[in-house]
């Protein structure tokens, strides 16, 4: 663990008893991530984001009753790739979604939108 990464984690608020009003620890952790980092919540929301295409990915695969193998040799990769990409082990690159969403006979489809300018910095 780096010395930033301990620093981190010692800066982060105890966990609130369950006796304690308030909120809970989820709530005060994200509340103190953002302060710490502005685009917190919008990096929250991405990875929810990622979590659901991996998780309906893997659940078309399964529904199609395919293996991880049959799946990896389709994008001509290893089944452990496969594996660590529905646990979301890894930042996936979105050129391998798009090949897994083929491979189950899906199709992923992006948007772009704009999102709301961080606080203090206006959008140009």
């Amino acid at each position: 663990m780096s010395s930033r990464q301990r620093d981190t984690i010692n800066a982060m608020p105890a966990p609130v008893s369950e006796s304690e009003p308030g909120g809970d620890f989820l709530d005060e952790m994200i509340e103190w991530s953002t302060r710490e980092d502005p685009l917190f919540p919008e990096l929250m929301h991405s990875a929810v984001d990622r979590r659901r295409i991996i998780t309906e990915l893997r659940a078309r695969r399964v529904s199609l009753g395919l293996s991880q193998t049959a799946v990896a040799a389709e994008l001509r990769t290893s089944q452990s790739a496969i594996a660590r990409l529905e646990t979301a082990a890894a930042d996936t690159k979105l050129s391998t979604l798009q090949r897994y969403a083929t491979a189950v006979g899906l199709s992923l489809n992006l948007s772009l939108e704009p999102s709301a300018p961080a606080e203090g910095n206006p959008s140009t």
